[in-house]
């Protein structure tokens, strides 16, 4: 096992030398559930342990420890721990690891025995025992590998029970029936088309059958991803939530051994119990550890309301190597949002659309939530300190119904397929105090590449709870958002109240968000959704967050449908994509008619967003600070917010053998005459170094490098020098300390043409907002541009008046600016006490376009 536990190993063992003990009990891969559990004679498994432990806590005068000695821990099932497993006389059960020792909980089966099966495409094979379950992960030394992907290599047409392909080529593939079809969500961006049921989305269904041209999808799947009940106007789908389909085409294909050949991708045939692998550079399978999670969960702790489960502590534990198989299944994985998904044969027309439709199953958006590797229920006073969650296969934690008084501190949340950790649920709103999740934290924790397999992963997602604390957690390279909170505030969309529920006095507060929504798009670094308390006092305060670098469109901080009673308060929020903030909705709770809005407040926050002072119809905006850099927030606020001092050295912990990045994803091409804007999705698993280049590859046999820095500047490239009339795909790969990753998957093809273009047209909805010594200028599309721009826009040109002086608005916020939407960007440098004007035009292929000017404006 490949990792570099020693800075945290030598951290538990100080901590350990200060705590009492008044019972324990050895644990040991190498040990014997025969043995006394002593030192020298340790038992071997953790649900022996468990059994000694019930016995002699009864006597204890402290803490019971159950100690684990380094190594693996490999489960032949969960480790189920009830309400007989709970601390007795307010001591706590302790499963902790020894001083110096880093003990690793896995759900895997090592596989060895490879031999060459393809020396051509350099794949290799591996025998599996024949009951092994259809898992979806598999590492190598550590390392994430991926299923086999591919670009759908045949055109189809969608039909009421799949598809028709234009050719029947894919009918003479290896078990057709292992086939996964991906939608991916995010912003359409000139080739590629956000697919998904909303751009925060990516659903998966599994194939059926196919049979000739005719494909035919996984039921109830597919209903669930293609079918909504409209409300009785036509114009919006009962769930209120998204389209009503996938996209026509998925963005790619999964699981294909026709795919086999991509270093780094897997197939797993069920059918020949083998295993099939492509080494990437530097992997050597002879001495490799390559684990293959097969258990769904690793520790299952499970009270009941009237008897809970208490007093646990999990501390200095790696949790690795569980799987989750639901997507396998006819479900697949229709994701309606933050891994919620829509199941069963009436999904899609009855599960949680309560009142909504006739015979709908209350309460509104009771979807079913995904399940995590490490699962608590109805659970009190259990602590996760110090702990590791990583290569897992669904979410990583989930305390679930009845959470009390829970705590997840110091602990490591990466490469995980979907959330990271999971607070509440969403089907009981008004859950009495038995059964609601109440005075829980998740503090100074670290979150990097959640959201591995499942891109709407998120890395903190909390539904109905009260006094929760989120604190100090770093949260950093993931696919789409970083902290989600509430539900259930759809309905306001048609005039509606949200669903009442007795969440209240929630705070999310000094937290660093950096590097979101990488692959999604429509989330934000903090998102919230619904009705969050009955004022602002105890609603929920959002304060001294820092939210920065985000790349597909959303807010860094996004106050979504219903959502009320929130405080923003001394946050700072710099190159989000669009909104700061975001957004006002009218108030339909408790009988109000939607003449105002949902109260909000927002103060004291340091923002490019720059609105003037305002209090009105219940929304307060005041006393904000307009900044162009984070060097001109106040050094406390910065310093304040992230992992605290004594918990900083987890960022240097690693858990995997260091790797080149995991590939770009969603690229996409605009063709012009003779060149090709090229765009794409950062990698979001660096593999243990940050990424310094891409390098992007034409079919055609040129390339290209671009920076990391310039591309996150400019968010494309020209690649120039291509001949007209051939189309042309491109992929991306992105470069570390470690190597180059694999290419990514081709882009959709392009062909260079000569055509006249002109420049663009003036922006519409150019406005100012002046600040100190600074300005933010807000500005839309031209309106030639609002549905498909013959020529897309590059970047914005500012011209300050008197001077003269040009500023260019680059990034991604820029090229997929769409419809009506508005953005903005600083300039400063700005006099006060003096007046300006500025001149706002687009840029395209064909240049600098007609100007919109606004002002004179005085500084203040």
């Amino acid at each position: 096992m490949t990792t570099r536990f020693l800075r945290l190993s030598l951290i538990f063992s100080l901590v350990l030398l200060t705590l009492p003990c008044f019972g324990q009990v050895h644990v040991s891969p190498r040990g014997n559930d025969s043995n006394p559990g002593t030192q020298e004679r340790p038992v071997r498994t953790l649900a022996h342990a468990a059994e000694l432990v019930r016995s002699m806590k009864q006597n204890a005068a402290g803490d019971v420890s159950i100690l684990l000695a380094g190594g693996i821990y490999r489960l032949a099932q969960p480790l189920a721990l009830g309400p007989e497993d709970s601390g007795v006389n307010g001591h706590n059960i302790v499963y902790r690891a020894e001083p110096g020792q880093h003990p690793i909980v896995s759900g895997s089966v090592r596989i060895q025995g490879w031999k060459k099966f393809d020396a051509a495409k350099n794949i290799w094979a591996a025998s599996v025992p024949p009951a092994l379950p259809a898992s979806r992960q598999l590492y190598i030394d550590g390392v994430r590998a991926t299923r086999t992907r591919g670009r759908l290599p045949v055109v189809l047409t969608m039909s009421a029970t799949g598809y028709t392909a234009e050719s029947a080529m894919m009918a003479s593939w290896k078990h057709p029936s292992d086939l996964e079809f991906v939608y991916t969500g995010g912003n359409s961006v000139w080739s590629e088309t956000g697919e998904g049921l909303g751009s925060w989305t990516e659903p998966r269904c599994p194939v059926a059958s196919i049979e000739g041209t005719t494909i035919t999808m996984q039921h109830p799947c597919w209903d669930n991803s293609t079918k909504r009940v409209m409300l009785p106007n036509g114009a919006r789908t009962a769930n209120l939530v998204g389209p009503m389909s996938v996209g026509k085409q998925p963005t790619y294909v999964e699981n294909a051994y026709e795919f086999l050949g991509t270093p780094g991708q897997f197939y797993l045939d069920r059918e020949a119990s083998t295993l099939y692998y492509t080494p990437r550079a530097g992997e050597d399978l002879a001495t490799a550890d390559v684990e293959l999670p097969v258990l769904e969960t690793l520790i299952d702790v499970h009270g009941t309301a009237a008897d809970p489960v208490h007093n646990i502590v999990f501390s200095g534990i790696q949790f690795s190597y569980a799987t989750w198989l639901g997507p396998n299944g006819p479900d697949g994985f229709s994701e309606i949002q933050a891994g919620y998904q829509v199941t069963g044969p009436d999904g899609y027309s009855k599960q949680g659309l309560c009142s909504l439709v006739p015979d709908g199953a209350c309460p509104y958006g009771a979807w079913t939530k995904e399940p995590a590797n490490v699962n608590l229920r109805f659970a009190h006073d259990v602590r996760f300190t110090r702990d590791a969650f990583t290569h897992l296969g669904a979410a990583g934690l989930d305390l679930g119904e009845g959470a009390q008084n829970d705590a997840v501190e110091g602990s490591v949340f990466t490469d995980i397929s979907g959330n990271g950790v999971e607070l509440a649920t969403v089907d009981k709103p008004l859950a009495p105090d038995a059964e609601f999740a109440i005075d829980n934290r998740i503090e100074n924790n670290l979150f990097e590449d959640v959201g591995a397999e499942y891109r709407g992963g998120i890395a903190i997602v909390i539904g109905y709870a009260r006094k929760t604390l989120v604190s100090h957690n770093q949260i950093d390279h993931i696919p789409y958002a970083g902290i989600s909170i509430g539900w259930g505030g759809w309905p306001d969309k048609i005039q509606k109240a949200g669903q009442a529920n007795n969440s209240a006095l929630n705070v999310i507060s000094d937290n660093m968000i950096h590097e979101d929504m990488l692959v999604l798009s429509d989330g934000g670094g903090i998102y919230t959704q619904g009705l969050t308390g009955k004022s602002l006092e105890d609603g929920e305060h959002v304060t001294g967050n820092v939210v920065y670098n985000q790349f597909s469109s959303g807010h860094a901080i996004y106050s979504d449908n219903g959502s009320s009673m929130m405080t923003i308060r001394g946050n700072v929020m710099f190159h989000a994509n669009h909104d700061n903030w975001g957004s006002r909705h009218r108030n339909w709770y408790d009988d109000n008619d939607g003449k105002n809005y949902d109260p909000l407040l927002i103060e004291d926050n340091y923002w490019q967003q720059g609105d003037a002072d305002s209090s009105k119809e219940n929304v307060t905006e005041q006393g904000n600070h307009l900044i162009n850099s984070l060097a001109e927030v106040p050094a406390g606020v910065m310093q304040s917010a992230g992992l605290e001092p004594e918990f900083r050295d987890i960022t240097g912990l690693r858990f995997a053998k260091p790797a080149p990045p995991e590939p770009p994803s969603r690229v996409a091409a605009w063709a012009g005459n003779g060149f090709a804007d090229v765009t794409w999705s950062p990698s979001v698993s660096e593999g243990g170094s940050p990424v310094k280049e891409y390098l992007v590859q034409a079919s055609t046999g040129s390339a290209m490098r671009i920076s990391s820095e310039n591309f996150w500047r400019y968010t494309y490239v020209k690649f120039i020098g291509l001949p007209n009339g051939q189309p042309v795909t491109f992929t991306v790969t992105a470069f570390n300390n470690q190597g180059l990753s694999v290419p990514s998957l081709p882009s959709l093809p392009v062909t260079p043409q000569e055509a006249k273009t002109d420049p663009p047209a003036a922006p519409e909805n150019v406005s100012v907002h002046p600040g100190k010594g600074a300005a933010s200028i807000h500005f839309g599309l031209p309106p030639a541009s609002h549905d498909a721009p013959e020529n897309p826009i590059l970047a914005y040109v500012v011209t300050v008046n008197p001077g003269g002086r040009k500023v260019t608005f680059t990034g991604r916020n820029i090229i997929v600016l769409e419809g009506r939407h508005i953005t903005f960007n600083v300039v400063d440098g700005l006099t006060s006490g003096a007046s300006y004007t500025f001149s706002v035009a687009a840029v395209n292929n064909a240049g600098e376009g007609a100007a919109a000017t606004v002002g004179p404006v005085t500084i203040p």
